[in-house]
Parts: structure tokens; C-alpha cells; sequence
């Protein structure tokens, strides 16, 4: 892993480990395409103009090509209604040479979010949200894995190999981050707990992790007082915050100075957890491409 020095912390850069997977993925599709003559497909929907969700888009199906995968984009009104979308998903559920489907989030106020995650294969769930995938990650069962914790679990993996007996605190609970980051924890035998905003002597909790994975969606909530010295901190939180100049800055949840000045290592926001997701989405459609064709899955890729 490539990182840096400054004061104690070990900065994780998370924007060279994700080139990294991304070249490891169009390696093991070249070699796909080469051995068997299949190229992993992956088919992105996007409801409305949301700026931000149009430039990830953008990036997704930019990625998507540069690894050598088959990329479709459906760009639809914001008044497309739900039946209309549901057709689209089901069309792509029987298109052979689509092997991950992924929805935009979020999506407009008129369409069920649930309905339509859960209308899509779950063997082409490439985000991880379907609730069938939930449920076999929670049992501890093969699953397709979220994309942002299974980045988180890359970049833990790689800077400490084994992970078994650690405690770890996961600071959120969203179904999107928190609760897979949890489950994937627990499976790597790490001593887990999930903490909020309403936890009691929350900085007392936090002090005592040798993992803390900041996933709360509150700018800088997390000081350094509350680190423990030494541990690794993973800091999911994207924010923009009006800086003292009136130009806006990109933030994570945690107080990056303040820790970076206890933490054993930290990740950077930006260039920490955020490329890790795009990058793990191609890897999800790789393995998706494989298991859907009796293939090995690739090694080091998946959960």
C-alpha cells in the first residue's frame, strides 16, 4: 500500500489502492475474454439530473470501459414512473450480457427505492442491496458484498493481514455502510460493535477500538481525543463544508488533523475510502461474471 508520514499516523492512500484493483480486475478480464470468450457487463440506471449522481455515473461507465467490461448507461426523466422502471430492470435481468445492475441513488420522491432495489436479480446486485444479498451476508453466506465496506475491508486487510481479534467500532448504522461493515467485520473474526450518535459515553467506545470505522455522515464529528493511540481509522464520511475563504471543502467524519496526530493510520478525504467504491463495483461485477458462468471468482477481490 502506498502511504505517507505525518506526525504518527500512516496516511492510507486509498486512490492508489483502487488503481491497483482496478488493474488487478482488467487482468482477470482480459483473461476471461482470452480464455472464454466473455466479457463481464455492467448496466447502470440513472433517474433524473442529479449533478453529483451524474458525474458518479459518468466516472462508473468511464472505469467500467477502461477495465475492458461491457458498459450500458439508461439515463431517464425524473417522471419516469415506476412501471417504466421496473421494465427496464426486467429487461436487464434477462439480458445474458448483463452481469451487474446497479440503480442510482438517491431516487426521486415518487418512486419506492425498496421495490426497486429488491426487482433486481439478486446475482446481478452489484451494490449489495437486494434483500436476499443482506440476509446471506448476515448469515455469513456467500453474497454479492456492498461496495464501501468491502473497500474498507480491502484497505484493513492489506495494512494489517489478518484481522482476527481486533475490536473494531463501527460508528453509523446505515443499511449501506454500517450494518455490511459490521457483518464483514464479525467474519473476519474481529470483536465488533455499532455505535450512533445516541450511544452513551460514545467517546469512551470509540477510545477503546483498534479499528474505528467513521460512517455517521456528520462533518468531523470524530476528534482525536477519542482515538485510542494507535489505531487504524477509516473515514467513510463525504462532506462539504464552507471553508473560512466562502469556497466549500470536501471533508470525512472524523477531525483528519486532530487524528492523524494519534492514529496508528488513517484514511484521507478525499483520496481514502471514496475511490475504493467504484473500483470494488467493478470487482463485484467480475465476480458476478464468474459465478454466473461456473468460473473461479478471483482471488483477493471478494469478501
Amino acid at each position: 500500500m502506498t502511504e505517507a508520514i505525518i506526525d504518527t499516523a500512516r496516511i492510507i492512500d486509498g486512490k492508489a489502492f483502487a488503481a491497483d484493483v482496478r488493474t488487478r480486475v482488467a487482468t482477470h478480464v482480459a483473461r476471461l475474454q482470452a480464455d472464454h470468450g466473455l466479457t463481464p457487463g455492467l448496466a447502470v440506471v440513472l433517474v433524473g439530473e442529479d449533478p453529483a449522481s451524474q458525474v458518479y455515473v459518468r466516472n462508473k461507465g468511464k472505469q467500467t470501459k477502461e477495465a475492458g467490461m461491457y458498459s450500458v448507461e439508461h439515463r431517464l426523466e425524473a417522471t419516469t414512473s415506476e412501471a417504466d422502471l421496473l421494465a427496464i430492470i426486467d429487461q436487464l435481468n434477462a439480458d445474458p450480457k448483463i452481469h451487474g445492475i446497479l440503480v442510482q441513488l438517491p431516487l426521486p420522491d415518487h418512486l419506492d427505492s425498496d421495490l426497486v432495489i429488491n426487482a433486481i436479480d439478486p446475482a446481478k446486485d452489484v451494490d449489495g442491496f437486494h434483500i436476499s444479498n443482506v440476509g446471506l451476508l448476515g448469515t455469513g453466506q456467500k453474497s454479492m458484498v456492498p461496495c464501501t465496506p468491502l473497500g474498507c475491508l480491502m484497505l484493513l486487510r492489506d495494512l494489517h493481514g489478518s484481522l482476527s481479534g481486533m475490536n473494531a467500532v463501527v460508528v453509523g448504522r446505515s443499511n449501506i455502510v454500517g450494518k455490511p461493515m459490521a457483518q464483514l467485520l464479525l467474519g473476519d473474526s474481529c470483536t465488533v460493535t455499532i455505535a450512533h450518535s445516541r450511544t452513551k459515553n460514545l467517546p469512551e467506545v470509540v477510545r477503546r477500538a483498534d479499528i474505528v470505522i467513521a460512517a455517521v455522515g456528520r462533518p468531523q464529528m470524530i476528534p482525536g481525543d477519542w482515538i485510542g493511540p494507535g489505531a487504524t481509522v477509516i473515514d467513510v464520511g463525504i462532506n462539504r463544508i464552507e471553508g473560512p475563504n466562502g469556497k466549500t471543502r470536501l471533508v470525512g467524519d472524523v477531525d483528519f488533523d486532530s487524528v492523524s496526530r494519534v492514529a496508528g493510520a488513517v484514511t484521507p478525504v478525499p483520496g481514502g475510502v471514496g475511490p475504493m467504491t467504484i473500483a470494488c463495483l467493478l470487482a463485484n461485477t467480475l465476480t458476478a461474471c464468474c459465478r454466473a458462468n461456473g468460473l473461479p471468482e478471483p482471488e483477493g477481490l471478494t469478501a
